[in-house]
């Protein structure tokens, strides 16, 4: 994998003002009255489960890093910002001159997570900290949840390829980007974004549109100039005008011309009956390796239903659906705060759901031998000593087995706002993906009604927020 920079390569200008004006408000009136270095904790989770499905799986991290260890305040941002009249000359000046000195903590990315666990964490100057809040949402959220949707396509393609090919759909340039590289992360093996092909190294892809095939007089005739200009790579769109007299003319070019073809694509129509028909006709003409690429609004539950009735497509270009996450186009992560000045903070509400988990929250993965079987989120000052693990239900409880091995999932990345975390290359991040969710319960994964995983909390956490919660009641 090509070793990238995103920040550095494709946005070159300053990007410290990419946040809400609220954060810096907040980091205004956090420096206006003495707190600016109060050393704070922040940590990043979603409440809802994305696609209404059995998991998440946490991406974007590498470029959260790179986003916080490049951060600055470039001169034009801090013109703007004086030219707001909302904030003293000396503010700008601290602003000016401010250091990053954050340490983060977060899951590898690949990382199937769940809902209320914290995926990322930031220590250090609360100013610092809260400023960082907006763009960390931005660029986690986003990658989450496409790498998610990944997961889900790739899951019921089965092992088939799958090509991300979402880039004119997408919304915007960097949700074109952002979504190629989740996407990879979330088990695509290949993109039509040549542009994300060269920052990431992942493997580009494509074909040829009906505006090359209307380009000529015949059918025939396209299909015999693009065969003769890449003889060893032809893909043949077949739907232009008669999708069986499409692949006829396909299968009379390549014995014409000596050559091998790839395979055929289908873009319109009913995919099932046409890639039937097609087979039929590449199988009668001994072509037996050409591949049927499937395109065309495609989504999990569309390959899923092809696959089990039997359509003989073995490649598929997903778009749409894919990068914009069309079925749920956001994740509801949040950044909250839940320490400061070694004191635990939490947000409580008459919603169990939105009340916060206090103190500097680790997330702790017990696997029995076979299969991970609960997660826990303990407190790192209290350890994680108790053997029960309490659902956001307090009738809900499992006890922790003695035989059961366990991992930590949240990671050093960046101390004092340097890097200090070897980042894998894309794809070993796609291969975590694969090998952690195959340790999961298959019950996880499916698209309808899903078996939940039993995520919760320590018992010491437990009965620490409801005396904490008393307690403030009082």
């Amino acid at each position: 994998m090509a070793k990238n920079n995103l920040l550095k390569t494709l946005y070159r200008d300053s990007l410290s003002l990419l946040t809400d004006l609220y954060e810096i408000t907040m980091a205004y009136a956090y420096w206006k009255n003495g707190m600016a270095d109060q050393e704070a904790v922040f940590q990043l989770f979603f409440r809802k489960y994305p696609f209404q499905g059995g998991f998440a799986i946490c991406a974007g991290m590498e470029t959260a890093i790179e986003y916080v260890e490049n951060f600055k305040f470039a001169e034009e941002d801090l013109a703007y910002l004086e030219g707001l009249k909302l904030f003293d000359k000396g503010f700008i000046d601290y602003l000016r001159n401010m250091k990053i000195t954050l340490d983060i903590d977060a899951m590898e990315e690949g990382t199937p997570v769940f809902p209320y666990e914290p995926f990322l964490r930031v220590k250090g100057p609360i100013i610092q900290a809260q400023i960082m809040e907006s763009a960390l949402l931005c660029i986690v959220n986003f990658q989450t949840l496409i790498a998610t949707k990944s997961a889900r396509v790739t899951h019921a393609a089965a092992g088939d390829h799958v090509v991300e090919f979402g880039l004119r759909r997408a919304q915007g340039i960097d949700g074109a980007i952002s979504a190629s590289r989740a996407a990879f992360v979330g088990g695509c093996h290949s993109t039509s974004n040549v542009l994300a092909g060269k920052l990431f190294g992942i493997p580009v892809m494509g074909t040829f549109a009906h505006s090359w095939v209307m380009a000529f007089d015949h059918e025939k005739d396209s299909f015999r100039a693009f065969a003769k200009t890449f003889p060893k790579g032809t893909v043949f769109l077949i739907d232009t005008y008669d999708t069986v007299k499409g692949v006829e003319r396909a299968i009379e070019v390549s014995k014409e011309l000596g050559i091998e073809m790839i395979g055929v694509r289908i873009d319109s129509g009913d995919p099932e009956v046409l890639s039937k028909a097609v087979r039929k006709k590449l199988d009668a003409a001994g072509m037996t390796k050409a591949k049927i690429m499937a395109t065309n609004e495609l989504n999990e539950q569309v390959i899923a239903s092809l696959k089990e009735n039997g359509a003989p497509i073995s490649l598929w270009g997903v778009g749409t659906h894919l990068v914009t996450a069309k079925d749920q186009p956001a994740l509801d992560g949040v950044y909250k705060l839940c320490a400061i000045q070694d004191k635990k903070r939490f947000k409580i509400s008459e919603e169990v759901v939105k009340t916060t988990n206090p103190g500097i929250s680790q997330v702790r993965r017990y696997f029995d031998g076979k299969r991970y079987v609960v997660d826990m989120v303990y407190d790192i000052g209290m350890g994680a000593s108790t053997s029960i693990v309490r659902h956001l239900k307090p009738d809900e409880k499992v006890h922790v087995e003695k035989g059961w091995s366990f991992v930590d999932l949240l990671v050093p990345m960046l101390r004092q706002g340097k890097n200090s975390y070897q980042q894998p290359t894309l794809e070993q991040m796609r291969s975590r993906t694969h090998a952690e969710l195959a340790k999961f319960d298959p019950k996880l994964r499916k698209f309808v009604d899903p078996d939940h995983f039993f995520s919760g909390i320590s018992e010491n956490l437990h009965q620490y927020k409801l005396e904490a919660m008393e307690g403030i009641k009082q």
